[in-house]
């Protein structure tokens, strides 16, 4: 297949038709298939460089991994390597859809890779395509067809990706960590940021717009995480105490689902939906225990329907209570990676076992 698309040419006054190509595989990988995708989580070792960022493009059907040699770009389903290339160190490596373009932010460490300058890069010509300088240190970088999004410590950008012309430029809450949501496959592409430094809540933009739809107060604690469903009709969060994990409708900001992770305290890394044409089935989560959640949504959704039903007959108002009795429907794998250490997850596909039908495979 070949991907095309209108992107700026930085060497001309207009729009040039740049033909973005699957990437190649540069050289053979060493390393056995059933290792390959075990790679980069042990590549903190001294023969290996260090890795400063993970981050899957938007279908999860690949990955890319940014550290301090340049980047490596994955193939998610197999592990296989498909482009090595030692620019320099890198903060950020965001790729866009199964294409050669990639938004790269650097280290600083050479003078060309500032932290502040976004460079949207071309992997098979090896050639710059755009830079985009800030005035502060880049912290996140987010993709659609038609999208580009920026975050800073305190500002947020919205680009047409086309001519890379700023269509919002929005002033946020003290934000060090870059954190953000965005739904680059829905019809408005839903962007979701931090609202508040004392409490859990979150401003949720259409950025195809862009303009701002409503604010989620998720959680009485600074929000950790956030993920959009594929389809940006829910919104899942977690805190910075980590023991619960929350759903929200986004359209009418109101919460679905209630999950609880734990009784201890733990960093949640990562949030994943399964993929959803209408409702999503399953939501992931790792966490610095080092163990994976899988929480399952319709489960949870009918032990629910059927917990208010037996509490509207014997409680008035036993709504305001049925978080407490949300079912727990969640299945955990332990120490799927060592404690403490940083993970990014993403849930590819969902099957559903001819054994049960009432909750999902996911492998």
């Amino acid at each position: 297949n070949i991907f095309t698309t209108l992107f700026p040419d930085t060497h001309a006054g207009g729009a040039t038709e740049l033909p973005l190509q699957p990437r190649r595989r540069e050289k053979e990988n060493p390393i056995p298939a059933s290792e390959q995708a075990a790679a980069p989580a042990m590549a903190s070792g001294s023969s290996r460089p260090q890795i400063l960022c993970v981050s899957f493009n938007q279908d999860n059907s690949m990955f890319s991994v940014g550290t301090k040699e340049g980047f490596k770009i994955f193939d998610a389903r197999t592990g296989r390597l498909c482009n090595d290339n030692k620019l320099g160190g890198l903060n950020v490596v965001e790729l866009w859809f199964a294409t050669n373009l990639i938004a790269m932010v650097g280290t600083g460490e050479q003078p060309s890779r500032s932290p502040r300058r976004l460079c949207l890069f071309n992997t098979i010509t090896g050639a710059s395509k755009k830079d985009l300088n800030f005035r502060s240190t880049i912290l996140a970088v987010r993709f659609s067809r038609t999208r580009l999004i920026v975050v800073l410590q305190d500002k947020t950008f919205i680009y047409d990706l086309n001519s890379t012309r700023i269509l919002e430029e929005i002033d946020t809450v003290h934000n060090p960590k870059g954190l953000c949501a965005f739904a680059p496959n829905s019809e408005w592409c839903y962007l979701a940021i931090p609202a508040s430094t004392s409490k859990g809540s979150a401003l949720v933009y259409k950025a195809s717009e862009p303009e701002l739809i409503c604010q989620i107060d998720a959680h009485e604690s600074p929000l950790a995480a956030m993920a959009f469903s594929s389809n940006g009709m829910y919104l899942a969060t977690a805190s910075e105490k980590g023991t619960m994990i929350r759903v929200y409708i986004v359209a009418q900001a109101t919460k679905s689902h209630s999950f609880r992770r734990g009784a201890y305290p733990s960093t949640i890394y990562s949030l994943s939906f399964g993929p959803c044409i209408d409702r999503p089935d399953v939501l992931a989560a790792t966490s610095s225990s080092g163990s994976l959640h899988m929480f399952f949504l319709d489960a949870a959704r009918n032990g629910r329907n059927q917990t208010n039903k037996l509490l509207g007959s014997i409680i008035p108002g036993s709504k305001a209570i049925s978080d407490a009795l949300d079912p727990a429907n969640h299945h955990v794998i332990h120490n799927i990676a060592p404690a403490e250490t940083k993970s990014c997850l993403a849930v590819h596909s969902v099957e559903y076992s001819q054994n049960s039908s009432k909750f999902p495979d996911v492998r």
